[in-house]
């Protein structure tokens, strides 16, 4: 018996004349390959429409309210529209507790768990679009997500956190942060990396990554985190 969506329609300020929109935003592929004879698709397609909203709202607000260069612009509403930013968007709603997954899937709750909640949270844009129209998505994204633009701004949070810490570090230590590969594994195609950032001999954090990029933007994230800057 599927639950009861009305908790999850309050808090996305939605009331769904088409209820099984919503539910499709909320299903997994995986639960679809465990359930093949369930009534709905799974969520990709929404969230593909979702996306394009999402950027679409987030750029029209950004252009009308700010006479920033483009360069800022862009890196706001990058800020604004990462999977990052929207897994943390689905938490505050409360989209983790009526996703449909497979059963495997539902007991990963690590960084797969982050995106698929990224994912679930475009898709439910998507949904929004399809039922009710663009002003009431672009009603929710104000809402949820535009509403953390103030502290991106203040916080400076739509730097990269590799620039904010090498930044950091020359102005109050002296020191250029340096990264290292700490530990690697996995197949070519699906590398996993373990990053050390340190300054001077002191390792300060770790980050894990599938990309050297990705596990250094981590531990710095985690050097940030760590010093209190």
């Amino acid at each position: 018996m599927m639950k009861d969506l009305s908790p999850l329609e309050k808090s996305l300020g939605v009331d769904f004349k088409n209820k099984d929109l919503l539910l499709q935003a909320l299903t997994h592929r995986s639960y679809i390959n465990e359930n093949p004879k369930f009534y709905l698709n799974h969520n990709e397609r929404l969230e593909f429409l979702g996306d394009a909203v999402l950027e679409l709202a987030v750029t029209e607000y950004l252009y009308q309210k700010y006479e920033n260069p483009e360069g800022d612009l862009t890196s706001w509403r990058a800020s604004l529209v990462n999977s990052k930013m929207l897994s943390r968007i689905a938490h505050d709603i409360g989209i983790n507790d009526f996703l449909l997954l497979s059963r495997g899937e539902a007991k990963d709750t690590g960084r797969a768990r982050e995106y698929i909640l990224a994912n679930a949270t475009e898709a439910a844009i998507g949904a929004i679009y399809l039922d009710s129209g663009f002003s009431a998505a672009e009603e929710f994204v104000k809402s949820h997500i535009i509403s953390k633009l103030p502290e991106i701004i203040d916080k400076e949070l739509y730097r990269d956190p590799k620039s904010r810490f090498q930044e950091e570090a020359q102005d109050r230590v002296g020191i250029t942060p340096t990264y290292e590969v700490l530990d690697e594994w996995g197949p070519d195609h699906s590398k996993n990396f373990v990053i050390g950032v340190f300054l001077g001999k002191e390792m300060v954090a770790k980050g894990e990554g599938n990309s050297k990029q990705e596990g250094q933007e981590k531990a710095a994230e985690k050097a940030l985190e760590e010093k209190g800057w």
